[in-house]
């Protein structure tokens, strides 16, 4: 249900005209499948825009784990349009988290919560602050 919310929020987040959607998700050989259908059945707060037509992909990472059936049906590598990603994004912010979890541990919900917003909004200011000198040091390269 948490995942069908996340994934019907992003379809309808400023996709208007928008006909083709790729979706990435750890188990989406299994989780596409009756998507639509659970969005009928559950609930009259997901909807999706049903001309969009989407297309499932399954991380590499993850994809190692699953049967040899499920490569070539859901890798990344021939879905059109993906380019070269690993749609792994989530659990290369993971590694960074190790450094509050122990801490965040022994918190009360609120704190914990407040305590990995707080870590997770410092990571994405040096990211953003940190690409400029990305931009600069590839503009010095090509000189």
């Amino acid at each position: 249900m948490n995942v069908d919310y996340s994934v019907c929020n992003a379809l309808n987040f400023k996709t208007d005209g928008l006909q083709e959607a790729n979706v990435v998700y750890d188990v989406m050989c299994s989780y596409l499948v009756h998507f639509d259908e659970r969005l009928e059945g559950v609930s009259n707060y997901l909807s999706r825009d049903p001309d969009m037509k989407i297309f499932g992909a399954v991380g590499k990472f993850h994809l190692a784990d699953h049967v040899d059936s499920c490569f070539s049906k859901w890798t990344l590598n021939f879905l059109q349009g993906a380019g070269h990603i690993d749609g792994e994004i989530m659990e290369t912010l993971w590694s960074g988290m190790n450094k509050v979890s122990g801490a965040a541990r022994s918190m009360s919900k609120a704190h914990r919560q407040e305590t990995l917003d707080d870590y997770m909004r410092d990571a994405n200011w040096k990211k953003t602050v940190g690409i400029g000198e990305f931009f600069i040091a590839s503009i010095d390269s090509d000189l």
